[in-house]
């Protein structure tokens, strides 16, 4: 099988190719800390050896899972924040039709989300929608109490029982959750639901090659073991024995951290195909809440080109030359699409006639990559030979590692995230929940 390949000369003029072979050892020895476990956050590294670790009774055990929701349910709707969905949502848009969801003859279920948001709007019109279908619910939380989900799976719970009845409800709510406490897996373990475990040593933003994901993405339809396999031979090639020169990951995070140095704070992920937008999104979660701490850290951010070329490639271009862009290049496409010839030519573009579409698209990725370049935008293309399962799977380890690679190097612990629980608390004062009397006193007096 191929691989995704990294391109690099377009950061030399920025980067001396010298001063990125000189961080060799710094990244070899921050890859070897993840797979011996010697550096800060050890306790949060089951992800490492995640794709060679499962059995074919674990894959099966998730497939199965998935066919009784796909039998019986027009809908699922996954309920979950941060990690908790968004590796999920970021594999099935980029493998799934743009359209299907539209769809009145459909052999997969639609994959809806809650528990992302606090929109009471949203959650109405959700349930407005889910009144007319049958649906089924995968309930992804550790702890069972955090905000946004239980507020939705609460709602959501409610109206499922009321549509088909306890007995059917329980048969179509299945719950990831803690191996063995907390409010989610207490209930669970009252009404029957088929669970699935949360590993402890895997944080929710590394969590998506765990249950956690998979079996939302295989009732989307999606191949999980051809996912997991990409991701096992990108495990396999960053070994903790693998070499500077052939460790994708060492090699991603060592020009990371020397434009950082260099004062391009801010990463732009862009890519140019619009299947990619939420694992954009899944990325700038994985490193922003691993690398932003103790006040460092590059600042996360994406662009969908062509698209944001018209509202933010003015900035990209010319604004403060603080960045540096990351693209996502897929090299073949699934489908082609050839632009026609028209007699009148009114708009002029009977010069691309018989061309493909995707052909427009390299150009226009090639020609912005020249210009931003040009610009003082240092460029780093990662290209994906195309959208598939093993392709997706190679690239969801690639960045996880890298992540835990480039977090190393920076001197932070990729894995905790102690700064998410400041809003937590105030909010949790401002509605005046029990234990947090304290707390609600000293927000209101500075109210």
């Amino acid at each position: 099988m191929d691989t995704i390949k990294l391109v690099i000369n377009h950061v030399y003029n920025f980067v001396p190719e010298k001063e990125i072979l000189s961080q060799a050892d710094n990244a070899i020895a921050a890859n070897k800390a993840l797979h011996d476990g010697s550096r800060s956050g050890n306790d949060f590294l089951g992800w490492v050896n995640l794709p060679s670790s499962f059995t074919e009774d674990f894959i099966r055990e998730i497939e199965d899972a998935a066919t009784v929701l796909r039998t019986r349910c027009e809908v699922v709707v996954v309920v979950g924040i941060g990690g908790s969905y968004l590796g999920a949502r970021a594999v099935i848009d980029a493998l799934s039709n743009s359209f299907d969801w539209l769809q009145h003859e459909r052999k997969d279920p639609v994959i809806l989300y809650a528990g992302n948001n606090i929109g009471e709007d949203y959650l109405h019109e959700l349930t407005e929608y889910l009144e007319k279908r049958q649906f089924g619910i995968i309930n992804i939380s550790k702890s069972g109490t955090t905000t946004e989900p239980a507020i939705a799976f609460r709602i959501l719970k409610d109206l499922l029982i009321e549509k088909v009845g306890k007995e059917e409800a329980c048969k179509r709510i299945v719950a990831i959750t803690d191996a063995s406490k907390g409010a989610l897996r207490t209930l669970a373990n009252t009404e029957g639901y088929k669970t699935f475990v949360i590993p402890d040593d895997v944080g929710g933003r590394y969590s998506v090659l765990t249950p956690v994901g998979l079996l939302p993405i295989a009732v989307a339809g999606i191949n999980i073991r051809k996912l997991l396999q990409g991701a096992k031979d990108m495990e396999e090639a960053t070994g903790a024995g693998s070499s500077y020169e052939v460790n994708l990951p060492a090699i991603y995070a060592a020009i990371r951290n020397e434009l950082y140095k260099r004062g391009k704070k801010i990463e732009i992920l862009a890519n140019y195909n619009p299947k990619l937008h939420f694992f954009a999104e899944w990325w700038k979660q994985l490193y922003g809440e691993s690398e932003g701490k103790e006040n460092k850290g590059i600042f996360p951010a994406a662009v969908d080109f062509t698209t944001d070329l018209h509202s933010m490639g003015q900035w990209i271009q010319e604004g403060e030359r603080t960045i540096f862009e990351t693209v996502l290049s897929v090299k073949e496409p699934e489908e082609k699409v050839k632009i026609p010839h028209d007699d009148a030519n009114l708009d002029g573009l009977n010069f691309l006639k018989g061309k493909r579409v995707d052909e427009v698209n390299k150009m226009a990725e090639l020609g912005t990559l020249i210009a931003h370049v040009d610009g003082g935008v240092p460029n780093i293309l990662i290209e994906v030979p195309k959208l598939s399962e093993y392709y997706i799977g190679q690239l969801i380890y690639f960045f996880e590692k890298a992540c835990g690679i480039s977090g190393y190097m920076l001197g932070v612990n990729p894995f905790n995230q102690p700064g998410v629980e400041d809003y937590k608390r105030n909010m949790f004062a401002l509605l005046e929940k029990p234990g947090y009397e304290a707390e609600t006193k000293a927000i209101k007096e500075r109210l």
